[in-house]
Parts: C-alpha cells; structure tokens; sequence
C-alpha cells in the first residue's frame, strides 16, 4: 500500500476511534508519520488532528499531539483549528486538553469566528467556561460585527447569557455591522427568557434601530413571536406604531412575512388601522401581501375590514401586486372580493398576465359574472 493511501486507511481508523489500531499503522514508520502530520483531506483540508476533535476522541487527540508530533494550531482551508472543531462539538475534554497544551484560545477561522462563538453556537456552558477561563475575549466580534453574545443571544440558552454578562459586565453593549444589538437577534429568534434578561440586566434604548430602521419589537412581529412582542412593550414601552426606515410598521411587516396571528393581534388587540397607507408610496398591508403571494394573509386581512380599493400613489390596487408577482390563487381571491374597475385596469394588466393565460381565464370569469 502507498503512503498516502495509508494515510488514508488511517483516517478511517480515527474517525471509528480505533487508537489501538491507530498505533499499530504508525509504530516504527517515520515516513508515514512525517506525511500524516502534512496531509489534508477532501475539500475542507481537514487534518487527522481536526477528525479527532470534531470526533471527541481524548485519547487519540493525545497520542496525535505527544507522540506523532501533531502542531495544535494546524489549520484547515477555512482556517479552523482543533480546538475550533472541539468547542463547536461541545467536547469539553478535548477543549480542556487542547487549552492546556497552550493552543491559541481566540483564533480566528473565516468569517473571523473564534472557538468561543462556536461554543455559544452549541450551547455549551462548560465549554464556554474553559475558554473565558484560558483567556477567550468575548467581545471580539466576527466579520459581520457579532460577538459572542449576539450569538448566544440568538441561541436562547439563559445560563449561558446570565454567565457572559457575569464574566463580563459590558459584553451587552454592542452591535453589528448593520447596528442590530442582541436585544434584536433574541427578539427576531422568539428567545423570550433571554429578552427577559436582557430587559432586567442590561440598558438597551427604547427601539433601538438596526440599519434599516427595525426594532426588537418589529423583529418579534414579523417573525410570529407575540408572547415576546407583549414583553417589550410592557416592559420596555416599545412602540408598535413606530417605523423603518422605509415607514414600514409593523402591521405590514407582518403582512409581507405572512404572519397571521400577528396582525389578528395587531388589529384586534391594539386597535391597529388595517387600511393605514405606509412608505412613500402609500402601500397597506393588502398591497404587500398581495405583492408576496400570501393566500392565507389576503383572506385573513380581507375579513378583518381591508379595503380592496386602496391604490397607492401609482394607482395600483392590490390585484395590480398580485397580477406583478403572477400570484393565481391571489388574483381570484381578490377578484372575488368584489374589485371594482377591473375593466379600466385591464389595460394596466395586461403586461403581467402574457405568460399566464390562468390569470387571463380569471379575468374572464369575473368580467363575465359581472
């Protein structure tokens, strides 16, 4: 058998665990050893050293590092090390070993993410313990500007937020590259006990804008979370009249994300005007959900008072979005809803329905019926 296919008959053994095996491959042949610590596999050019951490293998880990000579900080193609691939698998002995052995604790793979980001992506306490424990900084932050307590944030464990802010008190105050703080990223992902803690703990501004001009609370609505909507507003006075930076609110967030639920709530609870015209073009919600295909949001909107004849300030109903985006099922729940002037849009029409004779036969009914 050639060398590099050895190496490779090896790499089985280290992903089943079979170190006896391991050893017997490597005894007495300094050539094989030599190449083993210098080969790298498949498209990730992961080393034997990256298969027996991601694998958890304590024991094979050490025999690669104190008897064949592996180097703890060998890279792979995306720059991810040992100790990268343990702390992301939640093997905590392996971190424990690899810390020990003096590996480089806040090393960076691409997109700049350290092992301790990987750990909080896992959720794993202990992990992220032996880490800050060896020195990890928290507040270091990858290419899209997160730091490790965005990602917990985002990840929703309540030990892990309470231990971060305990280890260190500021971690709190940050934001992304787009501005969006961790109150967003707990908010958007319907993390309702860290929103909890964040609100208790720390001292976010009331809606608080990410680039674009979203809120925690617009994050909560548009993506269905109304248990964790109701805590910002009570404790922390978010407004669910505000707007983007497009005048988008939240009633119409709602709408082009097909959130049911939350418009009912918007509408019914709060008393929220479900013919508002928001953004500069006057859009309702109708148009929007018209415009992203949403079936069940058009009936739900319809039958909470939406008005079908709204334009906006090109002259467009909601039959013209649905028409543009050659939604069917749209465009006949629409019709049927009693859309008046269908025969002075037609002209209007028309350059949506070419490729859609479907569209075409709607029309036809409908005009026929009338």
């Amino acid at each position: 058998m050639g060398d590099e296919a050895c190496v490779q008959s090896v790499l089985r053994l280290v992903q089943e665990g079979q170190l006896s095996a391991v050893k017997d491959k490597f005894s007495g042949d300094l050539q094989l050893q030599s190449l083993a610590k210098k080969t790298h596999f498949g498209k990730s050019g992961d080393t034997l050293l990256h298969y027996a951490s991601r694998s958890g293998h304590l024991d094979m880990l050490r025999f690669f590092v104190e008897q064949i000579g592996f180097d703890t900080e060998l890279v792979n193609r995306d720059y991810k090390r040992a100790l990268h691939e343990a702390a992301s698998m939640g093997h905590v002995d392996c971190v424990r070993y690899l810390t020990a052995r003096g590996a480089k604790i806040d090393s960076l793979k691409k997109a700049d993410w350290t092992p301790l980001m990987m750990a909080c992506a896992k959720r794993n306490l202990d992990v992220i313990k032996n880490l800050i424990n060896h020195g990890a900084k928290p507040a270091l932050k990858n290419k899209d500007g997160w730091n490790c307590f965005h990602i917990a944030c985002r990840e929703g464990d309540p030990s892990i937020v309470h231990y971060l802010i305990d280890t260190c008190p500021e971690v709190w105050k940050t934001k992304s590259n787009t501005a969006r703080t961790p109150l967003h990223t707990a908010a958007m992902h319907g993390c309702a006990e860290v929103v909890n803690i964040l609100l208790d703990r720390c001292h976010f501004e009331t809606d608080d804008r990410d680039s674009c001009g979203i809120t925690p609370l617009m994050d909560a609505l548009r993506n269905g979370h109304i248990g964790v909507a109701e805590v910002l507003m009570k404790k922390h006075q978010a407004s669910f009249t505000a707007s983007d930076n497009l005048g988008t609110r939240p009633v119409q967030h709602a709408a082009v994300t097909g959130q049911d639920g939350v418009i009912c709530y918007l509408v019914q609870r709060l008393g929220v005007n479900i013919n508002e015209q928001v953004t500069d073009i006057q859009l309702t919600a109708l148009h929007l959900a018209a415009k992203e295909g949403h079936v069940d949001t058009i009936q739900t909107l319809l039958s909470l008072g939406a008005d079908v004849q709204l334009k906006d300030v090109k002259g467009r109903t909601a039959l013209h979005m649905a028409c543009a985006g050659q939604h069917v099922d749209c465009v006949n729940i629409l019709l049927e809803a009693g859309l008046q002037d269908c025969e002075d849009n037609m002209g209007i029409l028309a350059k949506h329905l070419a490729k859609k004779q479907e569209l075409l036969t709607f029309f036809d009914k409908y005009t026929v019926h009338q």
